[in-house]
């Protein structure tokens, strides 16, 4: 089952993650910063999505009446309609938002998206509190800084960029859970495999949405990312973080 699963992820990716990554990650030493910068990376998703919805579902004017992020983790269920965002939010005079929210196409996988990171997040916070690691800054590792170095500045190449970049993160840290797994702890090991199909979604997800937001064939883009995030993946890189390149040194931390 796992390997159905990875194979489409897999196909995708330019390339494997470097045995020598998972041995530094692997590293009991290195689980704190491992950790604090996985609970950093399910929040930043959680927000990249949040500031996708403002940006895109609503025409400028109209932005300040998405909830703010906190909402998405008071909801019980994932919404179906965006109309469950409006009866949260408005009164029947801002029925037109909604009627705009509803058409786009970009609205429902984004909440559910941001939904299902923010709960990854706080599973992650739980997770590192029982192992009395302290959830603090890290700095940001190069790969998202230069992946999003590369979008172009002009609608809408702008959002299928950003689609495009979205779908390789989450296809890395699908393949990134799945190998680094074997390698942990019990429960770790099981909540990284648990993570394994909502995160192949999520790739798959803004994938299609690239697509849709193009109108066109976005496959030789598609191609020019996926070597970006390879040379990333498989080049030296001194620091060490979930999406961190080649180690540098054995002690890399």
């Amino acid at each position: 089952m796992m390997d159905e699963l990875l194979a489409p992820v897999r196909a995708f990716l330019h390339c494997d993650t470097p045995d020598e990554w998972v041995e530094v990650a692997r590293r009991p030493e290195n689980l704190p910063v491992l950790l604090i910068d996985h609970a950093n990376c399910e929040n930043k998703a959680a927000l990249t999505a949040h500031s996708l919805v403002r940006r895109y579902c609503l025409p400028k004017g109209k932005r300040h009446l998405l909830p703010k992020l906190d909402f998405y983790r008071e909801l019980e269920a994932i919404p179906e309609k965006a109309e469950v965002l409006g009866k949260r939010t408005q009164g029947e005079a801002e029925r037109s938002v909604f009627a705009e929210l509803e058409r786009n196409p970009l609205l429902f996988p984004m909440v559910r998206l941001i939904q299902e990171e923010l709960h990854h997040f706080e599973q992650v916070l739980e997770i590192m509190q029982a192992r009395g690691i302290e959830y603090g800054a890290v700095t940001a590792s190069r790969y998202a800084r230069g992946l999003f170095s590369h979008i172009r500045t002009y609608e809408p190449a702008a959002i299928v960029d950003k689609m495009i970049i979205g779908a390789y993160i989450e296809a890395r840290s699908c393949e990134r859970f799945a190998k680094l797994a074997p390698f942990l702890d019990e429960e770790l090991g099981r909540f990284y495999v648990s993570l394994l199909r909502s995160e192949a979604r999520h790739y798959q997800d803004y994938l299609a949405l690239a697509e849709e937001f193009s109108g066109e064939d976005i496959s030789e883009r598609v191609a020019f990312f996926g070597a970006v995030e390879a040379e990333l993946i498989r080049s030296p890189d001194p620091q060490f973080r979930f999406h961190s390149g080649l180690p540098v040194r054995s002690d890399s931390c």
